[in-house]
This record gives C-alpha cells, structure tokens and sequence, in this order.
C-alpha cells in the first residue's frame, strides 16, 4: 500500500532534467558501487547523444527530497524505423532508490509505464526479479543467447563487407531508418557495416566485448534486420570481425540457429517486453547494451 500511497512532505517523482545529473550519479552510485563515478559520468554523456522522441521525457524520471535526488529510473526512449513502420520503444535502466524510500518506487515505474503505445524492455533483469517483471505485466521475448564462430559458416561468393559512411553509395540500397540505425550507432563507436551480395544490402551493427571472465574478445550483436539476414552474411562478416579482432559473435536468440555453428545457453542474458509488440531478435538498438557498455 505504501507504494500506492502518498508522498512524504517535500518528495515528489518528476522527469529528469539536465541540472539533476550530479545528484542522479551520486545516486547511482551509492546504489551500485560496484560502478566507479567515471561509469557513469560517460553513461551521461552518450545517453545525450541519443535522438530525443518528442513529447517524451529525454532521460526517465527521479524521486526527488526537496532538492536531493534519493531515486532513479533511467528511461531510454527512441523511435524505430523498422520494416513495419514506426513506433517508440523504451529501455528501462539502472532503477536506483535510497533504502528509506523504496516503498515509493513504484511511483516512478507507473509513471514510466502509464503510456500504451510505447513498447518497453528490459535487457538485464537483475536475478530473481521475474516474478517482479510478470507481475508488471512483462512477457519474456528472448529466451537465452547463441555465441557463434561466423568464419565457420560458408561465405558467399561475391559478398563484400563495408563500412558504413554517410558519402558510402551503397547506403542508398537500404531504407532511410536502416542509414539513421548504422550512422547514429557508429557514432556511439559501434562497428556499423553493410553486407552487400546478389544485388542487395544487409546492415549490421556489432558491438565489441569479452566474455568468459573478460578473457575472450567477441562481437555483440547489435542490430541485424532478422536472425535469417545474420546467418545469410555470417561467413563474409566473420572475416571482417576477424579483423577488428573478434573470432566469436553472440546474439538473442530462442533456440540454436540454422546456418550459425555455435552454442546456444538457454535462460543467458533473457528479456524481457510490455506493449505492442516484442522487438525482433537480435535488435539492442539504442538499449543500455549500447550507451553504457558491458
């Protein structure tokens, strides 16, 4: 009930604004010290390279006590171009709240949530919280993850991998949303790149990690139209990664992918969606994955 229930005098829940940042870090960090200030003091300043989706708040929301920030919901928005048209998705992130007020939290998630036509993520439910996720109303859409070695799919001759520019003339080959999706996440220095074989484009965007303790380097799926396109391009894009130096690739997936020779880990790294629809796997655009790294 006390979530439900009045504020205190002098705490109020409210859109972040951009003088909140210093008490919203402090915040976070008192929170998650495992995370050094310099974390998130770069998480900051890549969330405001993002596109800002009009009539929405740009960063989430705070409880604020007369003037000090003592909780955080940080609200990734975007709008997606994707090959059925337009809608807005929303990653929810790095939920913060000071002891004394966590009965009030649930005033920042109902403000977050109270929009229906958004469709809202959640990429890295802290364990044990499924039944917290259930109970808001969010369904599971990506089961586990397959780590994959794409040089050991066969390449397809005449496909070529290239780098994505916005002077490149290949880019005209793709939709207007795919260009924005490769140039705004190389600006967030993603590898974004175009396949291009039998007269047609496929845009991916990679993201570089370690895995296995921070031992092995590997490329993060970010964005690739369908698992389908990945599996298609796999043996081309695994020379390129092989380059940047990435043997390994992981992606979202629900199962052990055709064409992808790898493993799949069931129940590693699930997500999670309320709303409209579930984003496609394999589709971390604009997610925290991307703005404040692993």
């Amino acid at each position: 009930m006390a979530v439900l229930g009045a504020y205190p005098p002098g705490l109020t829940c409210r859109p972040i604004e951009d003088s909140d940042w210093d008490g919203i870090i402090e915040c976070l960090g008192r929170n998650f010290p495992t995370r050094p200030r310099s974390y998130w003091e770069r998480a900051v300043a890549r969330m405001e390279k993002r596109p800002v989706v009009p009539d929405l708040p740009k960063y989430g929301f705070v409880l604020d006590m007369s003037g000090r920030i003592v909780g955080v919901l940080l609200a990734l928005y975007f709008l997606h171009h994707g090959q059925e048209g337009e809608e807005i998705r929303c990653n929810l992130s790095s939920w913060s709240v000071d002891p004394e007020y966590r009965a009030f939290a649930g005033k920042m998630v109902i403000a977050v949530l109270r929009k229906k036509n958004v469709t809202y993520i959640n990429v890295s439910p802290a364990p044990g919280t499924e039944k917290v996720n259930e109970a808001l109303g969010f369904r599971r859409y990506s089961e586990g993850q397959l780590g994959f070695f794409p040089l050991l799919a066969s390449a397809r001759r005449g496909y070529r991998v290239l780098e994505a520019r916005a002077d490149l003339p290949e880019m005209a080959m793709l939709s207007q949303g795919d260009q924005d999706i490769l140039l705004q996440h190389a600006a967030l220095d993603c590898l974004s790149v175009i396949c291009v074989g039998e007269g047609r484009a496929f845009p991916f965007v990679f993201m570089t990690r370690r895995v296995f303790h921070g031992i092995v380097p590997c490329g993060q799926v970010i964005y690739c139209r369908s698992l389908e396109e990945l599996s298609q391009c796999a043996g081309v894009l695994g020379r390129y990664l092989l380059r940047k130096g990435a043997l390994l690739c992981v992606v979202d997936a629900n199962g052990p992918v055709p064409g992808l020779i790898g493993r799949y880990f069931a129940g590693s790294g699930a997500k999670y969606f309320k709303g409209p629809k579930p984003p496609p796997l394999g589709d971390l655009t604009f997610t925290e994955v991307v703005i404040f790294g692993f």
